[in-house]
């Protein structure tokens, strides 16, 4: 039987410091002369004393290490209980929104999927903006952090590769999680004040500024304004691209250019792979645009390269209706999104990596095809990929790619058109943001669609961001008889 006491006492003070932060958005209502400041109150109030009690009532089992088992309940608990109590000022503050549209919100904008359910984002106080924004913020260092420190653990995703690779390279400079975690946060917030400073050159208020850096570093992209990015000028989108680019990079590599060696970011071949197929993508974006129109002008070359960046990212910022480019356009934008971005980033999907060790299998099968009594093995970079590592990433590959199928028709039968539960599967368990379709609001908001539909993506969004198996292993019997 699992003891999951060391799992509640943490989880507990995690929705302490939850309900301190909302101190932050309850000061900008205060600011602003809204009387929203009594919403993040409350919701501050009841979230850091749900927090103590859980902490106190477990307290007999502070500073015990995790299980492999207590690590995967503890991170999935994480990302179900926190977006919960996230929930709460959007449900008290936002006249007319449901739980279930808060709760929709919130995971969404934990996870950094970007999907909103808010049709009219400028009506919104900014206290409750702000919000959105820093709940996209802590889910993506919260997911590199996991990334970083429990998927190695794990065995999920691939993430073995970067354990042995950049681990043993930090390993006399980082020996602990917590030194990892610390020059995690150091460098993740050093990005959004640059971005937030970037954005600030480029014409952007300073509340846009702020809000858009904290969405853009966790690749989340929920915007202050219901027409996103096409709200601001051309430099901003460019400043936008650059960031979004560089949230998807792996922020191992950052901590060891922080720590003076910059080679392993500029050698990494998924960094490499992942700047060829972003340039791919523009390129043939660009070039189909251009047939079609005839036309080349920097604002097609802008809006593609954004909105390409947004995709592979998952992101989610918009600066033009990509719909309108072209069934072609429209499936590279889409293929990208099954892409995403780097392992160990803020970048959702199936990852660059994961691509590579699957391209290096394929290959490999096709050799033993042609020299049935060759014995030929994987290697990604000069180094040898061990069987662990490929055959979870095989098995991610494939839970995604039957997750993504079996979401789409539960989507048609939740009452969505096809197109609708099409995009709706891909944005949610890839964490991606845009919908196409029926029900969804020029804005791009979701609120039309039924109770019934939003709850199954609130339950992609969480399979997703947490790479399908860390949730699945959850509901095996011999995972809580072990």
């Amino acid at each position: 039987m699992i003891d999951i006491r060391p799992v509640a006492n943490i989880i507990g003070l995690l929705l302490m410091a939850l309900g301190v932060i909302m101190v932050v958005p309850m000061l900008v209502e205060l600011w602003a002369g809204s009387s929203d400041w009594r919403v993040f109150l409350i919701a501050g109030f009841v979230t850091v004393t749900a927090g103590a009690l859980l902490a106190l009532a477990t307290s007999n089992a502070l500073g015990e290490s995790l299980t492999l088992r207590q690590s995967f309940l503890m991170t999935t608990l994480s990302w179900t209980v926190l977006p919960a109590f996230g929930a709460l000022p959007l449900f008290m503050g936002v006249p007319g929104l449901s739980f279930t549209d808060a709760m929709f919100e919130s995971m969404s904008g934990m996870t950094t999927t970007g999907t909103t359910i808010l049709p009219d984002l400028e009506s919104i106080t900014p206290g409750l903006l702000l919000w959105r924004s820093i709940l996209q913020w802590l889910g993506g260092l919260g997911i590199v952090i996991v990334a970083l420190i429990f998927l190695p653990v794990m065995k999920v995703g691939g993430m073995q590769h970067f354990r042995s690779e950049g681990f043993d390279t930090m390993g006399k400079v980082l020996p602990r999680a917590a030194d990892i975690s610390w020059m995690l946060l150091q460098i993740y917030a050093g990005l959004t004040v640059l971005c937030a400073a970037a954005f600030l050159v480029a014409g952007m208020s300073l509340f846009d500024a702020i809000n858009h850096a904290l969405a853009t570093l966790a690749t989340g992209g929920m915007s202050t304004r219901d027409a996103s990015m096409a709200a601001f000028g051309p430099m901003a989108q460019w400043v936008c691209t650059l960031f979004m680019w560089l949230s998807t990079l792996p922020f191992i590599r950052f901590i060891q250019a922080v720590n003076g060696d910059f080679r392993p970011l500029f050698i990494d071949l998924q960094v490499r792979a992942y700047l060829r197929w972003t340039f791919y993508a523009i390129a043939l974006i660009v070039l189909y645009r251009l047939i079609q129109t005839g036309d080349f002008s920097e604002q097609m070359l802008r809006e593609t390269s954004l909105n390409v960046v947004s995709m592979f990212s998952g992101t989610g910022f918009t600066s033009a209706d990509v719909t309108v480019w072209g069934d072609f356009a429209l499936l590279v934008v889409i293929v990208a999104g099954f892409i995403g971005g780097c392992t160990a980033s803020t970048g959702c999907s199936i990852k660059v990596f994961r691509y590579l060790v699957l391209f290096e299998a394929i290959k490999a099968q096709l050799r033993q095809l042609v020299h049935p009594n060759r014995v030929v093995s994987l290697h990604l970079g000069g180094r040898r990929l061990e069987e662990d590592v490929v055959t979870s990433v095989v098995v991610m590959f494939t839970t995604f790619v039957l997750a993504f199928g079996v979401l789409t028709v539960l989507l048609s039968v939740a009452g969505l058109e096809m197109r609708a539960a099409f995009t709706g599967a891909w944005t949610a368990i890839l964490n991606v943001g845009p919908v196409w379709g029926q029900g969804v609001s020029p804005t791009g908001s979701v609120e039309q669609f039924p109770d019934g539909a939003k709850w199954l993506m609130i339950l992609a969004m969480l399979m997703g961001r947490l790479e399908m198996v860390a949730v699945l292993v959850l509901v095996l019997p011999w995972f809580w008889r072990g």
